[in-house]
């Protein structure tokens, strides 16, 4: 029956588009009414196909960076241009969009795991667990996962795998648009930091300006392209390059060094 119909993921589509509904109504005045999104360039979301396609984007909440292009995606297929006004168009939304996170992170607590519902492809983080470094390899399974995922419909991720600004892009990423090649869409986001808590739960503080930036598709050679190749497009189709730092010297000692400590970890990539 179409009402039990289910996702690749063994989710039933019903359920989901009324956590979807519900949530979207929920978290429409983070963005509307507590403080202004700004959005631009939304315009591509509706030409492009209906699957297989990979957002990239930098990351400053656990959730409302999701929740907001959740939004942005939602209405722009629904003919609005640069805005969320009317929330009418969360009623029927797109459920073939997906969104990737670390396990650890939506096993959390219950609130989590009504998230994860919405969409998440849940992967084991190889560089950190519990809050404590780690090194180990990537689960085949996460990546079948993701190629699922991506044959089913959309998939957004946050390449640093991290909050923290001006994080290395790990390469786990560029091999996933190698090997399944999609249509890989940059976004940048702002005011998200200032105005939530970190998990993008809490309001933190009002009437910041929040900026969503969806950038045209990116170029990318699929046979030709190596690995350091499409890692460094991406850093900066999503402005997380050291010559974005709008800092003294220090800030980019530090991130060399996080580049540095992170290519000592990489034993599983290889081009």
């Amino acid at each position: 029956m179409a009402l039990f119909k289910r996702n690749p993921f063994g989710h039933i589509l019903f359920i989901k588009k009324w956590i979807i509904r519900i949530f979207g109504i929920i978290s429409h005045g983070r963005y509307r009414r507590f403080n202004d999104l700004q959005i631009e360039g939304s315009e591509i979301i509706r030409d492009l196909p209906h699957n297989n396609v990979l957002f990239v984007a930098n990351h400053q909440t656990y959730f409302a960076d999701v929740a907001a292009m959740l939004h942005v995606f939602n209405a722009s297929l629904k003919g609005r241009v640069d805005n969320i006004k009317n929330i009418g168009y969360i009623w029927h939304p797109k459920l073939n969009i997906y969104y990737i996170a670390a396990s650890e992170t939506m096993k959390s607590g219950l609130l989590p795991k009504i998230f994860a519902y919405i969409g998440s492809i849940s992967i084991q983080r190889t560089w950190r667990s519990e809050g404590k470094n780690v090194n180990r390899q990537v689960k085949m399974s996460d990546i079948s996962n993701i190629g699922i995922a991506l044959d089913d419909g959309w998939v957004i991720t946050f390449p640093q795998g991290t909050t923290t600004p001006f994080k290395p892009i790990r390469r786990g990423t560029a091999h996933i648009i190698r090997t399944y090649k999609p249509i890989v869409i940059p976004i940048v986001i702002d005011g998200f930091r200032r105005s939530f808590d970190k998990k993008g739960l809490l309001i933190k503080k009002r009437g910041i300006l929040q900026s969503l930036v969806i950038k045209k598709p990116l170029e990318i050679d699929y046979e030709n392209d190596t690995v350091e190749n499409i890692v460094s497009k991406i850093e900066m189709a999503i402005e997380q390059h050291p010559s974005f730092i709008k800092v003294d010297s220090k800030a980019k000692d530090e991130y060399l060094k996080s580049v540095e400590e992170l290519n000592k970890k990489r034993k599983f990539w290889k081009n």
